[in-house]
């Protein structure tokens, strides 16, 4: 523990050698979390760099009393992937030209969100909020209970009320999927 606390120190005043060590102990599961996300490993690669790029920049905002380094990558590298796929919503191609594709699936999926938007619709707004800041806008919950003006105990109740409300109608997996490919 000794030498975790040593290598953040190094890390945090500027030592290359430490962010080096920390790139390479962390570079894998950072990645492997991003490709689950993008789903290409060019741009999984990128990204990665751009997340480890701004871990170096921000490493003086890193507080090791609030958490463990892997957690604060992890949110830098989620909210770099959610960035870029905001970004690009509208430039990735979605359909396949040339390969026939099952409209039936995508009827049943439009269907799945529209059931998913209702239900949302159905919850008290402070739910609703509290999924639109965290599932929609990407904010992690530190900072969408400041958003909120609520302590952090109570969104977190917030969001778990939501989901368990959600849950009634659907189950664990769909409702994720859903949450996810909501525009």
């Amino acid at each position: 523990m000794q030498h975790y606390s040593q290598l953040i120190t190094n890390f945090q005043n500027g030592d290359e050698r430490a962010f080096e060590l920390l790139y390479d102990n962390y570079s894998g599961a950072i990645y492997n979390v991003i490709l689950r996300m993008t789903r290409n490993e060019a741009l999984s690669q990128d990204l990665l760099q751009e997340t480890f790029m701004s871990i170096w920049d921000k490493r003086h905002q890193f507080d090791s009393e609030k958490g463990r380094f892997y957690t604060w990558a992890f949110r830098i590298a989620r909210h770099k992937v959610l960035n870029f796929s905001r970004s690009q919503k509208n430039l990735i191609q979605r359909d396949e030209l040339g390969v026939y594709v099952d409209e039936t699936d995508n009827e049943d999926l439009s269907e799945e969100l529209d059931g998913l938007k209702g239900a949302i619709l159905k919850l008290q707004s402070h739910h609703q909020r509290a999924l639109e800041l965290v599932y929609f806008n990407g904010l992690t919950h530190k900072e969408a209970h400041k958003t909120m003006d609520v302590p952090l105990g109570t969104f977190k109740s917030y969001v778990q009320q939501a989901v368990r409300e959600l849950r009634k109608h659907y189950n664990k997996l769909s409702l994720l999927l859903c949450l996810y490919l909501m525009p």
